[in-house]
């Protein structure tokens, strides 16, 4: 199934920038007449024929609407510290989007190996994983922020749902770590927040800060992940318990 992405719509039309007009024209063979499938990136799939095959901007008349297509019943923010190897992290990007995922927020702290990190690339990955995948929202890669400036923005979230959020970490602190699966147990929301910390953990000053604004400590099993697994584990968990 071939499923191009449309940035814009306009009245019964859906439009395609130069990137997606010329793979579905010059690549895909596409001619005015096809019937082509769109996503919009926000959650909709367009069953559509092809109106105009130009190659650097080709249009689409919807045909039908499916609203969450591909969709998941929870929405998910994976806040993950850039790994060094930038590979890695895009790794997990794309995997994420696979499963399911609804933003993914870059994250440094204090024992981050990258300070900078530039979200441009973790985009075009993510339009990429959420066709081949057959997804139709594509979600939202933030710009990086500070560990701790991420902690604060989900104390003063305006969100009318109280979000379960966790936070894995790999020490005891405080507040006792639960197994991420028993931490998801008997939540009846449909919103939950993963923090996962770089290569050297969360410090514990941060953990703190966190266990603060009401996130649940929590760890992944025995094993000893690199962050990246660790993110991805946390995202196929939450699909294996919320998609039975």
């Amino acid at each position: 199934m071939e499923v191009f992405y449309s940035y814009e719509g306009r009245g019964p039309l859906r439009l395609m920038d130069p990137e997606e007009s010329a793979h579905c024209v010059r690549v895909m063979r596409h001619r005015r007449g096809d019937e082509v499938l769109l996503i919009d990136g926000l959650g909709t799939m367009y069953r559509c024929i092809l109106e105009d095959d130009n190659p650097k901007g080709a249009s689409a008349r919807i045909e039908e609407e499916f609203p969450g297509w591909g969709g998941h019943p929870y929405r998910l923010t994976v806040a993950c510290a850039p790994t060094k190897n930038n590979d890695r992290f895009e790794w997990f990007v794309e995997k994420a989007v696979e499963i399911g995922v609804d933003r993914i927020v870059p994250v440094i702290g204090e024992r981050s190996e990258r300070k900078v990190y530039k979200s441009d690339r973790a985009r075009r990955i993510a339009l990429s994983a959420a066709k081949q995948s057959l997804k139709s929202l594509i979600p939202d890669i933030s710009d990086p922020v500070a560990v701790r400036d991420f902690i604060a923005s989900m104390v003063e979230s305006t969100s009318s749902e109280t979000p379960l959020k966790l936070i894995a970490c790999c020490f005891e602190g405080e507040v006792p770590r639960k197994g991420i699966r028993e931490a998801l147990e008997g939540f009846e929301g449909s919103e939950v927040v993963v923090m996962i910390g770089p290569e050297g953990d969360f410090s514990e000053e941060e953990a703190h800060a966190a266990v603060l604004a009401g996130f649940i400590p929590v760890h992944l099993g025995p094993s000893r992940l690199r962050t990246e697994t660790a993110a991805v584990y946390s995202v196929a968990v939450i699909y294996a318990v919320n998609c039975k």
